[in-house]
């Protein structure tokens, strides 16, 4: 009985150490990730100032990122294409090319349901035409 009081404890005592650890992990990760969102503004880019091209971008918050390729011709953004997007439940964000495309600006309304992933997109269609 005492020898298996000498290895279980200890092991027990370990399993929870290691689990308190990553939960205090996960929490931070999810925080700075929370602060990058929340962080993420828009440029008022003007368009006629954006030599005819292929630009590309992308942006990474840890959960969610995407890399964009846009088109440029004559001051008018005539395609984006949405290379990738990492999302966790955002998917539907990614409408918000054809928008931006419509609306000739990147700041155009976030996709209901879908705002991290939104801006997260947005932010990485910026970098593309501001080449960071």
């Amino acid at each position: 009985m005492f020898k298996i009081k000498t290895i279980v404890l200890p092991l027990i005592i370990s399993i929870l150490i290691i689990g308190i650890f990553s939960g205090a992990c996960y929490l931070s990760d999810v925080n700075n990730y929370k602060k990058a969102v929340a962080s993420i503004t828009i440029a008022n880019i003007d368009l006629s100032r954006i030599p005819d091209g292929v630009y590309d971008g992308s942006y990474d918050v840890g959960y969610i990122s995407a890399k964009a390729e846009v088109i440029v011709a004559n001051g008018v953004i005539k395609t984006i294409n949405l290379i990738e997007h990492q999302n966790e439940r955002g998917s539907s964000a990614e409408v918000i090319t054809d928008t931006i495309v419509k609306e000739q600006t990147i700041d155009v309304d976030a996709v209901t349901g879908a705002t991290n992933s939104s801006k997260v997109i947005k932010k990485a269609i910026e970098n593309a035409l501001l080449q960071k």
